[in-house]
């Protein structure tokens, strides 16, 4: 039987479409969970657990049950809380008591497991499920796209916590003057706004599971806060004096460098080790050739279901386009791109051709995940600060030869680097090179005026040149822009062309008061 044969294509039933808009209850996995049940009743048998006769009843069923769900005759449910109960109902109603006998040796780590089997490798969702029954923190690294929030879900999922709270925090998308707010509330009065006391994520999800999705952004101030909660499970609310107690297990997940953050002095060594007691590193797709086109299947399933149309299919040579893209956006990536196909395309057989005119040149990617080389590339306005920096240079020694000419006031012999000062000046009109050969410059007659001691000697005022560093450059136009602005943050992160929450890291990364 295969996983994705044409009799599991049909369109659901209402009721499943109902149950399967929980990511624990989809009814595409009935297909594979009927092969695993297939499997395990070979095993029960070859181990002398059910009778041969047993083992033919339940494999005729099952198949039943398969043909059942393929055509949308079979009716889940409200009781069914999976996949996997709706089958064993199935195999109970057709069997009776000998329909029960499917669930021996099999743990609810293999049945949550097979939820998530579409998304993740086998050993990576093992690795979960051993972590899930402990209190260790998870770190999931891996490009953005890759499905870091499936390894979180599997842990709760899995772990004794699996009835209380699950929160997922984007720490990228809240500000950072609220974000100590948004994890450990706050005391009525504690800033401005504050008119009562508020729980934060922590204090809700007391006893559960908080997955703190780009943790990498939080910034300092708050990742001191987290670490004083791995370590001692305490906090303290935003304006509070008393500490507040909690049981929360953490989940993190980035796709930065986090050795190069903490070298940068963007993240706590302390914290990192912290967090990453169980480090989960998730392979790109370009790396899981045998899942691309499973999973470019069931998101095809997903839509069809999704707008009620017939599903898209690949032609050989559309599944060989398929397999030889680099995918840079991964999973996601993956899915928009059926998703696309599924709305725009009438026809629902894709070929090569078509199939490559939705995928972008290797020109037009974005990089996916933030690594050593995009960060290492010359950013637009790192040129710009350049070509300012040479513009300034050039101005210094134009200066300083100015000033020689004053204080000879006579002829002077043009060094090589005057020379090359003075090509480079007029070449931008046309005549390079030749004013500088054998520049003679005028001799100065001091000018006669009541106004102007003829005897006071001339004072030469030695220029220096400024430091070329670009972190200097970018503090100073940082205090320029809040000076111009009168501190006002909003506007002077408007005037530099940044985020508002950028200015304010950009702030403490100088140390620069208001």
């Amino acid at each position: 039987m295969s996983l994705w044969g044409g009799r599991f294509n049909s369109s659901p039933s209402e009721s499943m479409r109902a149950l399967s808009r929980s990511v624990h209850f989809d009814w595409r996995l009935a297909p594979y969970e009927i092969e695993v049940n297939l499997v395990h009743l070979a095993n029960l048998q070859d181990q002398g657990l059910i009778s041969k006769e047993d083992s033919s009843l339940l494999k005729k069923a099952l198949v039943e049950l398969a043909s059942e769900i393929g055509s949308g005759k079979f009716i889940y449910s409200d009781s069914d809380e999976d996949v996997h109960s709706a089958i064993e109902r199935g195999l109970i109603e057709k069997c009776g008591e000998k329909g029960g006998a499917i669930r021996a040796g099999r743990s609810r780590n293999d049945l949550v497991i097979t939820d998530f089997k579409l998304y993740l490798v086998d050993h990576l969702l093992e690795i979960a499920a051993q972590v899930a029954h402990t209190d260790l923190s998870v770190l999931v690294t891996g490009e953005s796209g890759t499905g870091k929030e499936i390894i979180p879900q599997v842990i709760h999922q899995l772990s004794a916590r699996k009835h209380k709270e699950y929160i997922a925090v984007n720490c990228g998308a809240i500000p950072e003057g609220t974000i100590d707010s948004e994890l450990f509330g706050h005391e009525k009065g504690s800033f401005t706004g504050a008119a009562g006391s508020r729980q934060g994520y922590f204090e809700v999800a007391n006893g559960g599971t908080i997955f703190l999705d780009e943790v990498a952004e939080l910034p300092m101030q708050t990742q001191v806060r987290l670490l004083r909660v791995l370590e001692t499970g305490e906090f303290l609310r935003v304006g509070a004096s008393k500490s507040i107690k909690t049981n929360v297990r953490v989940v993190a997940a980035t796709n930065e460098n986090m050795q190069r953050a903490i070298s940068k002095g963007k993240f706590r060594e302390d914290l990192f080790y912290r967090l990453s007691a169980i480090p989960i590193q998730l392979p790109a797709l370009r790396e899981r050739d045998e899942d691309i086109h499973l999973l470019f299947r069931k998101f095809a399933s997903d839509f069809a279901d999704r707008y009620r149309m017939p599903a898209i299919r690949l032609t050989e040579d559309a599944v060989k386009v398929l397999m030889e893209y680099s995918w840079p956006g991964n999973i996601r990536q993956l899915k928009n791109t059926v998703e696309q196909i599924s709305i725009i395309e009438t026809e629902r057989s894709i070929d090569g051709n078509l199939l490559r005119a939705y995928l972008p040149t290797l020109q037009e990617q974005s990089p996916a995940i933030i690594n050593e080389t995009s960060q290492e590339s010359i950013s637009e306005r790192e040129l710009m600060y350049k070509f300012l920096f040479d513009m300034k240079k050039d101005l210094t020694d134009l200066k300083k030869l100015v000033v020689e000419l004053l204080s000879q006031s006579g002829n002077i012999q043009l060094s090589p680097d005057q020379h090359a000062v003075m090509d480079k000046l007029y070449q931008d009109y046309g005549t390079a090179s030749t004013p500088s050969k054998g520049l003679i410059a005028p001799r100065i007659e001091p000018v006669e005026n009541d106004f102007i001691d003829n005897e006071e000697p001339f004072v030469l005022h030695e220029e220096f040149e400024e430091s070329l560093s670009l972190e200097e450059r970018e503090k100073e136009l940082i205090v320029k822009a809040l000076e111009k602005h009168r501190g006002k943050r909003k506007y002077a992160a408007q005037e530099l062309g940044i985020s508002e929450r950028t200015l304010y890291r950009k702030i403490k990364e100088y140390n620069l008061a208001e």
